[in-house]
């Protein structure tokens, strides 16, 4: 017995010093896997499906830099744009070239389109890769407060070149070499933004071995292609139903980047979206035109009515932020600064109606100076950047008639009378409450004021106010009209 009890706690010792051994085994397993899995290549997806503006370059552009301090492998962008602008597209181009990531664009889902803006970061990218059912093309550039080029192919005039034959849609002659296009942009400006967008995308071309004749149709002329037919005339490297097919399709291609060529391997590769962020819901409102515009006036009116209202403190401050926010999206976008001061001069005749009533002339005035800004202030033709009627026509409704109560209510008060001042108190009526030392004092409005009379007067007596000379009140009696006795009976 003493032996087994000897024996008992070693026994116990040894069973706790076998579990600790096998924690301190597996602990440094499992942190080596855990280390080995968050270290793992993997595919780090984007997604753009709106128009190319700040807010869609802000994200595409720190999406693609932070890629490779979190690993991955290869960067898709998902993309479906109508096209955006030239500022945001060419960051986001920067941007794909500089990358020791490879970066795929995929236009997708089925139904989508890479237009203008979306054909060039199609272009720039090392894989591009279209859904069945995607277009892309019409990539002329579009300038604010310029008028477009021709464009023959969209506005149904065939040209000799919609003529040609099948073996001629990329844009060859017999000879091999591009077409000239059959009519050239006849302003000087917009000429200078064709010509260089077409040696720009025909640069991103040539350096991926992709159509740079068609690409170049594209920019002159604003034609479009279907995904089947960009893969057949060599615009696009895949035509993929989906993302696992793309990844199973580029498997082993090599591509360029600019450290060098790079094989790419992405069999296997988990898949990792990065929806936007707050970041850039936050910029894509603000960068709205339209959200913009409504910041502008939040802001002007606030200041406004702060400054011929002072005290109040939140009119102002409101004002100050909506007018800070407004500003910053305005140096955001592409502005008509002619069309800004347009807006800035109807908001100054719409105050100026506000403090100096001059009969609607200057409410009228400010009312079309507003909405000709806003019909001016930001091009139509870009994709998103356009302000919609509807919204424009409600702001200088809304603000018409804010002008007109305003100004119709301080034309009533013009036109009332006096109630209350100097002027108020000659003609009001009193009584005599006391004659003192040679002082007569009156009642007049429930107050005691000193009065002088060219009559004498007596306590109880009414008087009439007649002038006023600094506290003192000039008055007279006014003559009591002597009451109606009933007449005696016959």
């Amino acid at each position: 017995m003493m032996s087994i009890s000897r024996f008992v706690p070693h026994v116990r010792n040894q069973s706790w010093l076998v579990r600790w051994r096998w924690w301190i085994g597996v602990v440094p397993v499992l942190v080596w896997w855990w280390m080995a899995a968050a270290q793992a290549p993997f595919v780090k997806v984007l997604t753009v499906h709106d128009a190319i503006g700040p807010a869609s370059a802000d994200y595409v552009v720190r999406g693609i830099q932070k890629a490779p301090g979190e690993g991955a492998a290869l960067v898709v962008l998902e993309l479906d744009t109508p096209g955006g602008l030239d500022t945001s597209m060419r960051q986001i181009i920067q941007a794909v070239l500089a990358s020791p990531v490879p970066v795929v664009t995929y236009v997708s889902p089925q139904g989508a389109r890479a237009a203008s803006a979306g054909t060039f970061i199609l272009y720039a990218s090392h894989v591009a890769a279209m859904a069945p059912a995607t277009t892309l093309g019409a990539a002329t550039p579009v300038a604010i407060g310029m008028p477009s080029p021709p464009q023959p192919g969209v506005s149904g005039e065939k040209t000799k070149q919609d003529d040609s034959g099948p073996g001629d849609k990329a844009g060859n002659s017999e000879a091999g070499h591009p077409q000239p296009a059959t009519s050239a942009p006849k302003d000087a400006m917009t000429a200078k933004q064709v010509h260089d967008a077409s040696a720009f995308i025909r640069g991103l071309a040539q350096q991926h071995g992709r159509n740079a004749e068609w690409a170049e149709r594209a920019v002159r002329e604003a034609v479009s292609l279907t995904a089947a037919e960009a893969l057949e005339q060599r615009v696009v490297d895949v035509v993929a139903a989906d993302l696992q097919d793309l990844l199973a399709q580029i498997d082993g291609r090599t591509v360029r980047l600019a450290t060098g060529e790079h094989t790419l391997s992405t069999q296997g590769l988990a898949v990792v979206a990065q929806p936007p962020d707050w970041r850039h819901r936050l910029l894509s409102v603000i960068a709205n035109p339209s959200f913009a515009l409504v910041l502008l006036m939040v802001g002007i009116y606030g200041l406004i009515f702060e400054f011929t209202s002072p005290g109040f403190g939140l009119p102002g401050t409101v004002g100050a932020i909506c007018l800070l926010l407004a500003l910053f999206a305005l140096q955001m976008l592409p502005v008509n600064y002619a069309a800004l001061a347009l807006i800035l001069l109807g908001f100054a005749l719409l105050a100026a109606e506000l403090l100096t009533p001059a009969f609607g002339v200057l409410g009228v005035g400010g009312v079309i100076a507003f909405m000709a800004g806003g019909l001016l202030l930001f091009d139509s033709d870009i994709p998103g950047m356009g302000v919609p009627l509807p919204l424009l026509f409600g702001i200088s409704l809304t603000t018409a008639a804010g002008v007109l109560v305003g100004g119709s209510m301080a034309l009533r008060a013009r036109k009332a009378r006096v109630v209350s001042g100097r002027e108020e108190m000659v003609g009001a009526t009193g009584q005599v409450i006391a004659a003192v030392d040679g002082q007569v004092w009156a009642l007049v409005h429930g107050e005691r004021w000193q009065v002088r009379s060219t009559v004498p007067l007596t306590v109880g007596q009414k008087v009439r106010v007649t002038g006023m000379a600094g506290l003192l009140l000039e008055v007279e009696p006014v003559a009591e009209t002597p009451a109606a006795h009933p007449s005696s009976p016959h």
